[in-house]
């Protein structure tokens, strides 16, 4: 990543207030402060030290990459977006409830289908859609949903 500095930071003077303030500050979160650091070390502008992102890397005791999406969220969304954490951009809902956990326990304890030894994921995923339970479910998520459930299949 070193090398050629593809987001530049140029810092007004009132940002390069306002993060001199960040930093001086009691209350203010590591995660916010060290990025405050970050902007001031590689501000390029007239009161700005303009460090590589190498040095700032050694100087703080942080990433290349924490540096470079730093420089990136400031030079894309504004001093900010920088200072701040990124959200997460999701949540992950679970793709069965209690009761579809139960079915799909229930199956997995039932005898295995005709011509085989023992139930798959893949057989019981498909089960779980055959008998309307699910509109659709991946194997992972049965392999994951059977493995934190404390049942007995012995």
């Amino acid at each position: 990543m070193e090398g050629t500095i593809k987001f530049i930071v140029r810092l007004s003077a009132v940002e390069r207030a306002k993060v001199e303030g960040l930093v001086n500050q009691g209350k203010v979160g590591a995660e916010k402060r060290k990025r405050a650091h970050i902007l001031l070390k590689a501000d390029a502008g007239p009161e700005g030290l303009a460090w590589s992102d190498g040095q700032i890397a050694t100087a703080l005791d942080v990433s290349m990459t924490t540096i470079h999406r730093t420089r990136q969220a400031y030079v894309e969304q504004g001093l900010e977006a920088a200072l701040e954490r990124k959200r997460p951009s999701g949540r992950h809902y679970r793709k069965l409830d209690g009761v579809q956990e139960a079915k799909l326990v229930t199956i997995a304890c039932s005898p295995a289908p005709e011509g085989r030894a023992r139930w798959t994921t893949k057989l019981l995923a498909d089960k779980l859609v055959e008998l309307e339970i699910v509109d659709s479910i991946g194997e992972e998520t049965v392999r994951r949903t059977l493995k934190k459930t404390t049942s007995s299949r012995g």
